[in-house]
């Protein structure tokens, strides 16, 4: 972390600050909605306990559905500018290796006094809408609320029971009419995917392997898939991040958004389509690599993941831009959307506790507490301290795949070339899912090309994993 530019520790100004923290209270004057008696619950990891949302439904006429997504007030204990702030702006997000977490927030605030924690009542910025039987959104509002998460849930849980392979998780079980509520967020997530799709949002599926350790040694790399539950909770997320983007703009406020520009490698994308029997347009069009994609993912879903890793690079990264008011929105490619920002979760990553701010001002009629050039500032380091934490947790993958590989020197694998640039070559294993660097054998290769490489040497420590690859 410290090589890539990011605070490990918390300073000590800002760990005296924290000492002296309170739980949120409300203040007198603040026109706070009560919504406590809704059915809230939280969605989250299996063992996530910092609880940025929660969500809740309520069934409408006419095939619609109100939705209502709370978003922790981080805000409330940590104020711009004190060293709790400055420390959060430095990393701009929690780091999450895979063996250690290092969060943007200590735990007694991200775990705790700013956590949508199962039975506390909190202050929260509420993002309510409706959405109907197609899956548009219509009256969107934003706006100040107290809730009170019933039910503190997972998402292998939840995604089994949505998919019928498991029964509903005990903790939903005991809250009266929780099955029945988390039925009805799932069709309206479902209305919202759909509706993404036919607009020409991506599908993607990456291989991130979870190191599980015994006793030091690294004895398996697990893959996290997808299921309803996860993507319930993005589809929501998604929602709501738009009407945030458009809220602000809307009231003449600048806003931090996240854009995936028009990918400039798309000949590369339209010739590895080729190379697969299928063909897209001459100029970029989500919609026909979304359906591309789709077909690919039912061909072959084994190697889908790589495929999806090789559209992922050469679309290019997602970024944070400022946009002023009035400025044409940039978009997001890989969602099909043209209003985006982060806005979901204020614990865990800096742009959101930014957009949070920018939130509060509006609904309380106060100014902007950016101004334009910081927040055109904030875009390019909060960019830059995500592509740094990136590197960090994907080093620590690395060297968990390479002591997990160490003892295959000499054998044979199958393998994608994942990246290929003036810095050198690289290819994924598609099993074991390890990810190394092709030290011979490179030239001619671009990303997407297979290859039969050769495991010629690992470092543990620096999470070197060398191929060869083998003439065809």
């Amino acid at each position: 972390m410290l090589n890539f530019g990011l605070e490990p520790q918390f300073p000590e100004d800002a760990l005296r600050q924290l000492d002296s923290i309170q739980p949120a209270t409300r203040e007198s004057g603040e026109a706070f909605r009560d919504l406590t008696g809704l059915l809230w619950c939280s969605i989250d990891n299996d063992d996530s306990r910092d609880l940025d949302q929660l969500t809740v439904a309520e069934k409408l006429g006419d095939g619609k559905t109100r939705l209502w997504v709370a978003v922790a007030d981080v805000d409330s204990l940590v104020k711009l500018q004190t060293p709790l702030d400055l420390h959060a702006r430095k990393n701009t997000t929690s780091v999450y290796t895979g063996v250690k977490i290092f969060p943007m927030l200590p735990e007694k605030l991200s775990t705790d006094l700013t956590s949508l924690n199962e039975g506390a009542e909190r202050p929260s910025m509420v993002i309510e809408m409706v959405v109907d039987a197609s899956g548009q959104i219509s009256q969107p509002e934003v706006y100040q609320a107290l809730v009170k998460n019933k039910a503190k849930l997972a998402y292998h849980g939840v995604g089994d029971w949505l998919e019928g392979k498991g029964p509903l998780p005990p903790r939903a079980a005991q809250v009266p009419g929780m099955g029945e509520q988390l039925r009805l967020q799932d069709e309206a997530a479902q209305k919202l995917r759909r509706l993404r799709h036919e607009q020409g949002a991506l599908e993607l599926e990456t291989l991130q392997p979870r190191p599980v350790t015994k006793d030091g040694e690294v004895v398996d790399l697990a893959q996290e898939t997808k299921n309803r539950a996860g993507e319930l909770i993005e589809d929501f997320m998604i929602a709501a991040n738009g009407v945030t983007a458009r809220y602000l703009t809307g009231k003449g406020f600048p806003t931090l958004r996240r854009v995936v520009k028009t990918p400039e490698r798309w000949p590369r994308i339209v010739e590895l389509a080729g190379n697969l029997g299928e063909k897209l347009p001459a100029e970029p069009d989500s919609r026909a690599l979304s359906e591309f994609l789709t077909r690919q993912k039912a061909r072959d879903p084994l190697r889908f993941p790589d495929l999806s890793l090789t559209v992922i690079k050469l679309m290019g990264r997602g970024e944070y831009v400022m946009e002023a008011p009035g400025q044409p929105p940039l978009g997001h490619f890989g969602l099909a959307v043209r209003d985006y920002n982060h806005s979901t979760a204020p614990n865990r990553r800096y742009p959101d506790l930014v957009t949070l701010r920018l939130l509060k001002a509006a609904v309380t009629q106060q100014a902007s507490p950016y101004g334009l050039g910081d927040l055109s500032a904030l875009a390019v380091h909060c960019t830059g301290q995500e592509n740094a934490a990136d590197k960090v947790e994907r080093q620590v993958r690395k060297s968990a795949s390479a002591m997990f590989i160490s003892s295959r020197i000499g054998e044979y694998f199958q393998a994608i070339v994942t990246g290929a640039s003036v810095k050198g070559t690289w290819v994924r294993v598609l099993q074991p899912p390890v990810e190394g660097y092709l030290a011979q054998g490179a030239k001619g290769l671009d990303v997407g090309d297979q290859v039969r490489v050769k495991l010629i040497s690992v470092n543990v420590e620096k999470g070197f994993i060398d191929f060869a690859a083998i003439p065809r």
